[in-house]
């Protein structure tokens, strides 16, 4: 048999094509560069790779190999444990919020939240996004 034999199933799908465990890499990859402030021109010049090439890891599109893992990991000062923890129980950022803050805005204000060192001045902010998430909810 051969190699492309052996990769696909019995039903003719390939083995090898990205799956859902890859999305949820995906997003801890990208939640986690974004939480460095590193662009994807960036790490993927770091690791010899396109900025499209890391869209794709990013967006569960592509594979990431154990030893491209590896030097993700390092290269965002993280652990490959980081990126593969859990991912039996799919965790990661399937839900709303873990989505908001894979992304810029979403790590832009956890950061600037994280700066204001008073609670109540805190709690401040965070009635004003309730109260402007009623307003635009009252009108779309």
């Amino acid at each position: 048999m051969t190699r492309t034999m052996a990769a696909r199933s019995h039903n003719g799908s390939n083995k090898r094509a990205a799956d859902e465990n890859d999305a949820l890499i995906g997003q801890r990859l990208r939640a986690r560069r974004l939480e460095k402030k590193v662009s994807q021109a960036e790490l993927g010049t770091e690791l010899g790779v396109s900025f499209q090439q890391i869209q794709k890891y990013e967006k569960g599109l592509n594979r990431i190999g154990a030893s491209r893992l590896v030097e993700i990991a390092e290269a965002l000062d993280t652990t490959v444990d980081y990126f593969i923890g859990e991912l039996d129980t799919g965790r990661a950022h399937e839900s709303k919020l873990g989505e908001f803050m894979a992304t810029r805005d979403g790590v832009a204000i956890a950061e600037a939240m994280m700066k204001i060192p008073h609670d109540k001045k805190r709690k401040i902010v965070i009635d004003l996004a309730r109260r402007l998430a009623e307003v635009c909810a009252e009108n779309p």
